[in-house]
């Protein structure tokens, strides 16, 4: 839809995904991210609540994304808000790592107008896609009075869910997401109504966007400790250069006595070490010794709170790429993995 300069309008940023795939015989009938934005928005149909501008960003499955290309949307996000005339912003996604994006975008977003992430679990070319009912809805809650000052926003199926704390829960029903901590921020109804479960909130102080270069020193990665697991998938992320990682660790945040060790030589050495939980729910919290939690936090991991491994990695490659330090890091995480 064309919009004149002045009209107010909301802003489309096309990244890929599910929502834009569509079968390639030549790929053996793989799904790849084909469409771009003037496909989506026509594929809506009708007239929308609001009219729409459609600006490509990237067109990848979000499993091919890196933190660089979360970083340049959120650069796009910031960029388009600075025209008046825009209402919100709708950013169509993958689903895969939707939970990461929106997190980077709420950690640095800095505007009371809204940013809605949404996506589809069926293909575009699917005989029931799910794509323009999902963007349809994005569009009314994007544009809605009701949205702003409630920060990114994750829309689909119907829900509305706070960035902080979602993930992807089902791996194809279209019911994707879920937010067991922080719970729904609201809904869309079919004919575009909003309803939102609570106030806005108080947006906590957004953090600014890193040098395009900053993250050349920045490697975060995501080891995972399992039952018999041992330090070598650790040091091999030392021997790479990381300079931070995200251990999964089991229940409310443990590990072992051999990991618990190689915590304390990497966190030794400068490396950021914070530990998470591959738990649906509820807080890490340091309770266990011989290697738990306790001992972890002794050897210099820093707790991620209610942040999972996801969003853990995004809120540390972000602190990093920025220059902080392990005590504005902790800081970082103690207020961003809080309770509200």
């Amino acid at each position: 839809m064309t919009t004149s300069q002045s009209e107010e309008h909301v802003v489309l940023l096309a990244t890929g995904g599910t929502i834009s795939s569509r079968m390639r015989e030549d790929l053996g009938g793989a799904a790849v991210a084909s469409d771009g934005a003037d496909d989506l928005l026509r594929s809506v149909g009708g007239e929308q609540a609001f009219p729409v501008r459609v600006i490509d960003v990237l067109r990848l499955g979000s499993y091919a994304l890196d933190i660089d290309d979360m970083l340049l949307v959120c650069a796009r996000i910031q960029e388009v808000l600075a025209d008046p005339a825009v209402v919100g912003v709708v950013v169509t996604h993958g689903t895969d790592t939707m939970e990461e994006t929106a997190f980077l975008a709420d950690l640095v977003h800095r505007d009371p107008r809204p940013v809605v992430f949404t996506g589809a679990q069926r293909a575009a070319d699917s005989e029931a896609p799910d794509g323009p009912g999902n963007l349809a809805r994005a569009i009314a809650l994007a544009g809605s009075a009701e949205a702003r000052g409630h920060g990114a926003l994750l829309c689909f199926a119907g829900e509305v869910f706070p960035a902080r704390g979602v993930r992807k829960t089902e791996t194809v029903r279209r019911q994707a997401f879920s937010n067991p901590d922080f719970g729904l921020a609201g809904s869309v109804r079919d004919d575009g109504g909003v309803v939102l479960e609570e106030a806005a909130r108080q947006l906590r102080e957004p953090m600014p966007l890193p040098a395009p270069d900053a993250g050349r020193a920045c490697r975060v990665d995501l080891v995972a400790s399992y039952p018999g697991a041992d330090a070598a998938h650790l040091r091999a992320s030392l021997e790479a250069g990381a300079a931070g990682i995200v251990l999964q660790g089991t229940g409310s945040g443990n590990a072992n006595p051999e990991l618990c060790r190689a915590v304390a030589d990497a966190t030794a050495r400068g490396v950021v070490v914070v530990t998470s939980t591959r738990v649906h729910a509820g807080p890490v919290v340091p309770v266990y010794g011989a290697g738990g939690g306790k001992d972890l936090l002794a050897a210099g991991a820093i707790p991620s709170g209610l942040l999972r491994p996801s969003q853990s990695l995004v809120l540390l490659s972000l602190l990093l790429r920025l220059g902080r330090s392990r005590a504005d890091i902790a800081e970082a995480f103690a207020e961003r993995g809080g309770e509200a």
